[in-house]
């Protein structure tokens, strides 16, 4: 499915999608991009009553802010109390790079970052938290759903066979379950 624009507004289609797709194939680990929690939560309570396993993937700590979680507290207790992990970590295409890319002017993790994103940010987003999860030990390397958006909320989902990040080139895109046309 293709949205026409991005954004927020996709979140509740983009979460059934991901419900139904991963229910039919037998896929049970869902992540979820949520910087302050909102779109994990949402994610959790849809999905209450089935076999998911659904990992809310956070910016890291410091990620705007030294020292500063953008994760609210209490989004991340009521995330955990539904069952849901949270994962909380070093972005793989941002983090270094990002510090090498101001004083260098360039980094191999911003190439990456930037192909990804001619598919959008959403998929960026979805192939790192796959990258990220597996390095944590947090999901298998076989096929999970990644859910993630552009801005805030949730407008694109693919299924991905994950890899950790020493083996970044192995992870494979296997579909695009939904994404936005327009980004």
């Amino acid at each position: 499915m293709y949205f026409e624009k991005a954004g927020y507004e996709n979140t509740d289609a983009t979460l059934k999608i991901v419900r139904e797709e991963a229910t039919k194939r037998g896929i049970q680990y869902v992540l979820v991009a949520s910087t302050t929690g909102n779109t994990g939560l949402k994610a959790l309570k849809m999905f209450k009553e089935t076999n998911l396993k659904p990992i809310v993937v956070s910016h890291n700590t410091g990620f705007k802010q030294p020292g500063i979680q953008e994760l609210d507290t209490t989004m991340r207790e009521e995330i955990e109390k539904l069952g849901g992990k949270v994962l909380t970590s070093t972005m793989i295409l941002r983090s270094l790079g990002t510090a090498i890319r101001g004083k260098m002017y360039y980094s191999q993790e911003q190439i990456i970052a930037d192909t990804l994103r001619m598919m959008g940010q959403g998929t960026k987003v979805c192939v790192e938290m796959a990258a990220m999860a597996a390095d944590a030990g947090l999901i298998p390397c076989e096929n999970i759903i990644a859910v993630a958006g552009t801005g805030r909320g949730a407008d694109t989902a693919l299924i991905i066979e994950a890899n950790s990040s020493n083996r970044f080139f192995d992870i494979k895109i296997k579909e695009v379950l939904v994404k936005p046309k327009n980004f």
